[in-house]
């Protein structure tokens, strides 16, 4: 059987491999000039680095599988990570019991109420119940107003403007588990690398792939997937038609409409009814560390981003490097702001997070920017979903919505592309 993929990113890798396992021909296509997708990197001034920062949960077991198939499981590395909450001017401690309780913009009450929804969600087994609930008015339940006023509101709204209040309880849910379970203690956060970065990975896939006939074609996107008696007859690349008899899509799913016109109107809509969150995101090179947390969540008037990532606080790496995200809708006046004002923006904030800052710290900038980088998840979003099997024969779909309502992370692109796989590779039995 012939395979066609469209995305080299993990998905696109991952569906491919087990593809191959099963004896098919595979061709992937990808229109930039290299693989990775939002896990590609690149050279940042001779460091080569992640477009977006990534890290491993100690729940990621879909990637420890991987990662001791390719023999990579020695590259895994664990670090015990800080963690900062910058709040009206002063930057806090956080992640543990006792900087919870050290914190002066809550109440003991609240407090108590805080750590006891942690506490609740991290037992969490069936996310189904909470799909149909609102995260800010679940929240609101737990923690009271003002908890959710101090450590929650900002975060909302700088992630998700307009939607804050359409976001379903178990979107936000699952990422407190993630997090909560990566621990080695109540007290001590612990999150993993790859040594070498996602890179790592990566070069493995592909090479599993090419030592087994696979063939990724790069800068080479799919124009239009030609259907026959409602079946995919044929793709069309670069102006050449090359039969096949199934395409499997692994990049943003409101592509799918423009490759495949003759889709149902109606699956059509379901595709289009699923909204994302764009972000820019701006990746600092530094002399120095800023702090000493991985992440800083930030709630303050005089900021306009969510938190700071410092990646090599995390696989101490130097210099230091530093991820800002922006993430706003396309309608956000600040979007249409040029990348080095984005960039300009976020040097002025790193003074008020550490007083102590200079901008000849700054040694190299960038600032990267993806349409698709967040599925917006109201209530009932697994019936909103589109299924990965299309109206069409042969034609496959997924896309960072089918994590839901994981994270986004490499290890739940590896698990959805098996699941696709097999969907695909079940069609044809």
């Amino acid at each position: 059987m012939n395979f066609k993929i469209v995305g080299a990113g993990p998905m696109g890798l991952m569906t491919a491999m087990e593809l191959l396992k099963c004896g098919h021909e595979v061709d992937i296509y990808e229109r930039d000039d290299r693989i990775g997708g939002m896990s590609a990197t690149f050279d940042f001034a001779g460091l080569e680095i992640e477009r977006y920062y990534h890290f491993i949960c100690k729940t990621d077991y879909p990637l420890f599988e991987l990662l001791a198939e390719l023999g990579l499981s020695d590259k895994l590395r664990w670090t015990d990570t800080k963690m900062g909450f910058y709040y009206n001017g002063k930057l806090y401690k956080w992640g543990t019991p006792f900087a919870l309780l050290a914190f002066d913009g809550l109440g003991l009450l609240g407090k108590i109420r805080y750590g006891l929804h942690a506490m609740y969600t991290k037992g969490i087994k069936d996310w189904r119940p909470f799909d149909r609930m609102r995260a800010t008015e679940w929240i609101r339940r737990w923690v009271g107003e003002r908890a959710y006023n101090v450590l929650w509101k900002s975060l909302f709204e700088l992630k998700l403007f307009e939607h804050s209040d359409e976001i379903s309880a178990a979107w936000i849910g699952t990422r407190i588990k993630r997090v909560a379970l990566s621990r080695r203690s109540l007290m001590q956060e612990t999150m993993g690398y790859l040594e070498g970065g996602s890179a790592t990975l990566l070069r493995e896939m592909e090479r599993f792939i090419v030592e087994r006939g696979g063939r990724i074609h790069l800068k080479s996107g799919i124009d239009r997937v030609n259907v026959t008696d409602g079946r995919v007859s044929s793709i069309l690349v670069d102006g050449e038609e090359q039969p096949c008899q199934a395409v499997i899509s692994t990049a943003p799913i409101q592509y799918v409409p423009r490759l495949v016109p003759d889709l149902p109107a109606d699956f059509t809509d379901r595709i289009n009814r699923i909204k994302n969150i764009p972000v820019a995101c701006v990746i600092l090179k530094l002399k120095q560390p800023l702090s000493e947390n991985f992440w800083m969540n930030i709630n303050d008037a005089s900021i306009e981003i969510p938190g700071v990532i410092e990646y090599t606080n995390l696989n101490h790496m130097t210099p230091s490097v530093l991820y800002a995200p922006f993430y706003m809708p396309k309608t956000h006046p600040k979007w249409a702001h040029s990348n080095d004002e984005l960039i300009d923006e976020v040097i002025g904030y790193l003074g008020k997070l550490n007083p102590a800052f200079s901008p000849d710290w700054v040694l190299a900038r960038h600032c990267h920017r993806y349409d698709f980088a967040q599925t917006i998840c109201p209530p009932g979003f697994y019936d909103m979903l589109p299924p990965m099997e299309t109206p069409i024969a042969g034609l496959y779909m997924a896309d960072t919505s089918y994590y839901y309502p994981e994270d986004r992370s490499i290890n739940e692109s590896i698990a959805v592309a098996r699941q696709l796989a097999a969907r695909a590779i079940g069609s044809f039995i």
